[in-house]
């Protein structure tokens, strides 16, 4: 696997993280950075909660000139996330900070928060205790995610979440426990062939109609669906 990751407009290294790049998560980055660019979301300051390599945050940078504060429990992947960002266009966009967000406290709330949390449940966990963290349910649960979010988000803001698409049902009751609601899902497919496999959602404590569309990653013929394309053609360097 490489140790760094090209895109048109800032480098990830990830030698020192558990979390590489992948395509998903480069999906989720994009799908939210287009409502930022267009206005469909339009916060004072961002939270990315488990930064990993900084990915996210970047991605995000780049389609808006909106703060956003970092978050990241690991220290390699911290120290990572920096070298990542201190090396990019974004060094005075993004600002990092070490530890778990359950203990992180900030003197005003944020207007939007992303994150893509741990999620592999009941399965065998790797025996680096860096890479359970990022990927299994030791690390951040569910329950303490949506206490972090609400701990952390404006009355007004909105949470975008990736997770797999079997566990949607259990974190959406989760969220209703605590006053919050799915307002917007994206449910992703490898292709149209294939069962979902991952779902986007937005959450918030303003109850609104449910959003719901589909998109795949490549289509019947194996190449990149058009509107996965349309999403990362300003990230991908050969898009």
């Amino acid at each position: 696997m490489n140790t760094y990751f090209q895109f048109k407009k800032f480098i990830i290294k990830q030698d020192n993280c558990a979390m590489k790049v992948c395509t998903d998560a480069c999906l989720f980055g994009a799908w939210v950075a287009n409502k930022l660019e267009q206005n469909e979301i339009t916060p004072n300051k961002i939270m990315d909660i488990g930064c990993g390599t900084g990915l996210l945050s970047m991605m995000l940078a780049q389609k808006t000139t909106v703060k956003v504060d970092a978050i990241e429990i690991n220290a390699d992947a911290y120290l990572q996330a920096t070298e990542n960002i201190d090396s990019s266009y974004f060094k005075n966009q993004i600002q990092t900070f070490h530890g778990p967000i359950e203990y992180f406290a900030s003197h005003e709330k944020y207007d939007f928060i992303i994150c893509n949390p741990p999620f592999y449940i009941n399965q065998l966990n790797s025996p680096k205790a860096d890479r359970n963290t990022a990927m299994h349910y030791t690390g951040l649960s569910f329950e303490n995610l949506i206490l972090s979010i609400k701990n952390n988000l404006s009355s007004s803001g909105k949470a975008a979440i990736l997770l797999p698409f079997e566990f949607i049902n259990k974190i959406e009751m989760i969220a209703k426990a605590n006053n919050y609601f799915i307002t917007e899902r994206l449910n992703v497919q490898h292709s149209p062939t294939h069962s979902f496999f991952r779902s986007i959602i937005i959450i918030s404590s303003i109850l609104s109609f449910k959003k719901e569309t589909n998109i795949y990653i490549k289509d019947v013929s194996g190449n990149y669906s058009i509107d996965f394309i349309d999403l990362l053609k300003d990230y991908y360097l050969y898009l």
